[in-house]
């Protein structure tokens, strides 16, 4: 949600499933959807409950081209009647042919579909009642179902298929689960996905649920929809009407949601279209408004209204007219009300936490829900979002009655900044969470494609779900189209996090990508989709800068943009292997946000580079300039394929979204070249010598020019650049000093530049560190770099760990050398999460804080140092913040048999440093250490809280140089 003013911008409820059923439903929940072809290019699977050949008892749902009839009762809800109209549409998509579709009609002998709700359907009801089938298990459930095909259910039907479900939604998502199992993805529409076609399906005859939700509200929130979604729901159905949310709320049905704060920026729901009410109360949507649009009204009508000043010590009674017009027109619908009040346009209300007018406000609104429903006050769902500063009201002391939904907030980049204390007395009205996929305000919106990674929401909403918070979980998506991935699995976490376990997140990618594409590409589509998340979660687009990663240490600028290259390269073969009729999906899902994010990290990179070129004088700073052009009209071009040539201009104004030319924290209105550089000309030739590791340049730079050590152990090799800064070319010849030393090549001719590559021989090595002067003889001029090879001489080979190098030692958290637990507690790995490779959390996630003593759980490193003395550890921790509001989550950092030093990962922290780790998305905790001697030593890092979630280590020997992510990862022996 904008952090800014958007007129300035236009108990516990999942089942106790006995061990059996839970294995059941892994294997069905996560279950690919199913093929719709015996065998086709694209190699899709049925679901669980499908299969392609009849088997014992089986209901032939489709067979040889033609489906069974469909029927529903005329006394069910509307929305059973039209999750079947979209059914009857689905079979015809899997079939080829359309089946009938009669509400109450017996059709012969044909075999039958019978949809419909417990004790609302006459049909359902009547097949209970004569004992056909058995759906007490239903009795007081939220939103289950059950599939079962019965025999000879009504006379002149030999076989029925029954979806009878515990309440409107239960029997509607039993419908579209059929529809899933059966090929037919959520996205078939919004992002394209094809629907391929079949002779014969079955469904097994085996009784078939998924049980109660975990979470009961599960939910979306369409944001900061300029000037991507909102203008193409102009374009495409006049705005945001009951033709754009029928289209929307059929996909938040198809993925078990139940729950839809709608588009705020201009639009109104419930008065822009009179429509939009009704329909989302027949489909089965509970409608809510925005954590700051009290008592379902949008934000937009304030001014509609008449609305004079927002502000309730000044104008209650026109505030309460206001509101009270909005509980009138949904009092008959099914909605969750917000309470409270923000200042006008998303702000704080007041300078101050004034808690008694706040406290005033909340009572008059539920007097106004009493007075307008004439039912008690526990009839109406309510929820208070502690949003930004509204917490402080709670922090302060605040309370609401019990029945009130507390609506915990993230920080809008995914962190939560708030869970109930392990412990806590539970709550009638429970706990919710607001999350975010997509945020306008500090320190930059972020908001142009998906940079959120399934593993860190994984970890942040189990932690949530661990401490209670089941209630609402409702996500910004923003513009949702570029949103598709993490949004399904926000929603299906939701439905049951017990069934995916950290273990399971590889396997969901995957899965998921089978049901977008098959199994033939599965495995490679979910390991693109993982790494562009992991990638762009790094450092989102809209902050980045030429300088973002480091164009002098570790090479990490050109590893950044390989990486992005490499993967740019993968994503485009596997574009072309596609079908063509799923290229449109895969772009859209896959291939767009690598190859616009590849771009977007080659232009950066090249116009740093290009900066950094033209400050040394070479040639070659003007070609990067025009190279960085082309990268920038690049964009452009990407854009415009996905808003006019994909899916035939289906999606325009979708990829509207600026991104480039940030200057603060709001969007530029247009997107604007960076600044390039270019160098005039020296006549004739003339020779630059520049050093990995260094912006300095020789012969103009008096310090030595000497390039990183060499060892053994890591085997590196560094590189010299030879550049040219004059109008012509010239000869280079490159003479190592002694034969420890290889370059890559000794003579070269220098047009613009040359990178040389130094290596060490080490089949025969110094036994002191050895300097070895390479010469560099060209256009006149003749320049030394001095290579230096370190023997390491105080590791011994044969023990076992991280080498140091170059004064440093860098490793992943993953990698320990010893795991030790206490019970329960202990560490554990998410694989994926992070900016380089996975992460290690304590477990359980809430539990309490530990009393370190020497069995406390800890992980080992084993270390290799060449030198003693003082090093700096550095622990690469997520952003994870104060959740409990108390003193700090802690952990401890300890040497050996040295006294573990605790860190508090939140003492002192300040505003600008929150802005800074979630602009890196990584905080950076320090410990210093003395070693009084060289050789072998075990770092320990110790639990003491939950919420750690620790990715790399880095050790500052005394030599360890800037970049964004740290070097590579030391070589372990």
């Amino acid at each position: 949600m904008a952090g800014k003013s958007k007129s300035t911008l236009i108990a516990n409820r999942f089942l106790a499933f006995n061990r059996s059923l839970i294995v059941f439903l892994v294997f069905t929940i996560f279950a690919p959807i199913p093929s719709l072809l015996a065998a086709n290019e694209t190699g899709r699977k049925p679901g669980i409950q499908i299969t392609t050949t009849p088997g014992k008892g089986s209901f032939a749902l489709i067979l040889n081209g033609k489906s069974a009839a469909l029927t529903y009762s005329s006394n069910d809800f509307p929305g059973v009647a039209r999750a079947m109209n979209y059914f009857r549409s689905d079979l015809k998509m899997v079939s080829g042919n359309q089946p009938q579709l009669d509400a109450d009609a017996l059709p012969g002998a044909t075999p039958l579909v019978i949809a419909g709700t417990v004790g609302h359907s006459k049909l359902i009801d009547q097949l209970v009642s004569e004992k056909k089938i058995e759906l007490s298990v239903l009795n007081g459930k939220w939103e289950q179902f059950i599939i079962q095909v019965v025999e000879n259910p009504f006379p002149g039907i030999k076989k029925g298929l029954v979806i009878a479900g515990s309440d409107k939604r239960g029997t509607i998502f039993g419908i579209f689960e059929l529809s899933k199992q059966m090929g037919v993805s959520p996205w078939y529409w919004w992002a394209d996905v094809p629907v391929e076609t079949q002779k014969n399906i079955y469904v097994k005859a085996q009784r078939f649920t998924l049980g109660e939700p975990a979470v009961k509200y599960r939910g979306i929130f369409l944001n900061d929809e300029e000037p991507a979604l909102g203008r193409w729901a102009v374009e495409k159905f006049k705005g945001f009407n009951s033709q754009f949310y029928e289209k929307l709320f059929e996909l938040v049905l198809r993925m078990k949601s139940n729950f839809v704060w709608p588009a705020m920026w201009w639009g109104a729901f419930n008065s822009d279209d009179p429509k939009n009410t009704q329909l989302a109360d027949d489909m089965g949507i509970v409608m809510g408004t925005s954590h700051h649009e009290p008592m379902n009204r949008a934000h937009a009508e304030w001014k509609p209204f008449g609305g004079k000043e927002w502000n309730y010590e000044k104008n209650p009674e026109q505030l309460r007219k206001f509101w009270t017009q909005g509980i009138e027109r949904t009092k008959n619908t099914e909605t969750i009300v917000t309470l409270a009040m923000r200042g006008d346009g998303d702000m704080a209300m007041s300078p101050g936490t004034n808690v008694a007018l706040l406290q005033k406000i909340v009572e008059d609104q539920r007097k106004i829900i009493l007075d307008v429903t004439k039912k008690p006050i526990t009839a109406t769902p309510q929820v208070w979002a502690l949003y930004k500063e509204v917490q402080d009201y709670y922090d302060n002391g605040m309370r609401v009655p019990d029945d009130i939904t507390l609506l915990l907030c993230d920080d809008n980049w995914g962190n939560i900044r708030k869970l109930p204390k392990p412990g806590a007395a539970k709550r009638a009205g429970g706990y919710g969470i607001y999350y975010h996929f997509d945020y306008v305000g500090d320190p930059r919106n972020y908001k142009w494609l998906n940079t959120n990674q399934i593993e860190r929401t994984w970890e942040q909403m189990n932690m949530a779900y661990r401490h209670g918070v089941d209630r609402i979980w409702v996500v910004n998506v923003g513009d949702l189209k570029p949103m598709e991935f993490p949004t399904e699995f926000f929603l299906d976490f939701a439905w049951n996090p017990d069934l995916m376990p950290v273990n399971k997140l590889t396997e969901y990618s995957r899965q998921w990508a089978e049901n977008q594409f098959g199994s033939k590409y599965s495995t490679q589509i979910a390991s693109l989709i993982d790494n562009y998340t992991r990638f762009n979660s790094r450092r989102k687009p809209e902050l980045m800068e030429p300088t973002t990663y480091s164009l002098l240490n570790y090479r990490e600028a050109d590893r950044i943009v390989n990486e992005y290259n490499e993967l740019a390269k993968k994503a485009n073969s596997l574009y072309e292997k596609m079908p063509e009729n799923y290229k449109d999906a895969f772009f859209e899902l896959v291939l767009h946000p690598i190859i616009a994010c590849a771009n977007l990290n080659n232009l950066y990179v090249t116009v740093g580079k290009n900066r950094l070129y033209a400050a040394q004088g070479r040639v070659a700073a003007n070609g990067l300039s025009e190279e960085a052009k082309r990268y920038y009209i690049n964009d452009s071009i990407i854009s415009d394929r996905y808003n006019h040539k994909i899916a035939g201009g289906k999606w325009n104004h979708m990829m509207d979204q600026t991104h480039i030319g940030y200057t603060y924290w709001q969007q530029p209105v247009k997107n604007s070249m960076p600044k390039v550089e270019t160098v005039a000309l020296k006549q004739g030739a003339e020779m630059g010598v520049s050093i990995e590791g260094s912006d300095k340049w020789w012969p103009e730079s008096q310090e030595k020019a000497k390039l990183p050590e060499l060892d053994p152990i890591q085997k590196q090799h560094f590189y010299i650049d030879v550049f040219n800064r004059g109008s012509q070319p010239f000869d280079v010849v490159i003479k190592p000093s002694s034969k420890l030393v290889k370059v890559s090549a000794e003579k070269v001719r220098i047009e613009k530049e040359s990178r040389i590559w130094v290596e060490a021989d080490w089949k025969n090595i110094p036994k002191n560190i050895t300097e070895v002067p390479i010469s560099i003889t060209g256009a006149g001029k003749m320049v030394e770099v001095a290579a230096v090879l370190n023997p390491l001489l105080n590791i011994n080979p044969k023990e076992h760990g991280f080498a140091e190098s170059n004064g440093f030692i860098a490793f992943e958290a993953e990698h320990y050398s010893k795991l030790v637990s206490q019970g329960e507690a202990g560490w554990q790995k998410i694989p994926g999460l992070g900016r380089t490779l996975s992460a290690m959390m304590p477990v359980p996630v809430n539990s309490p804080s530990l009393t370190l003593d020497q069995n406390s759980p800890r992980m080992d490193f084993d270390v290799l140092f060449n030198t003693s003395g003082e090093v700096t550890v550095s622990a690469l921790i997520s952003p994870t913040l104060n959740i409990y509001n108390n003193e700090g989550l802690c952990f401890a950092v300890s040497f050996d048999s040295q006294q573990p030093q605790i860190v508090n990962i939140h003492k002192g922290r300040t505003n600008p440093d929150w802005m800074e780790s979630v602009r890196g998305n990584i905080v950076e905790l320090k410990t210093k250490h003395r070693l009084e001697k060289a050789g072998k030593h075990t770092l320990k890092i110790w639990m003491i809280d939950p919420g750690i979630v620790l990715q790399r280590i880095l050790i500052d020997c005394g030599g360890l140089k800037p970049s964004y992510l740290g070097p590579l990862e030391s070589k372990k022996i």
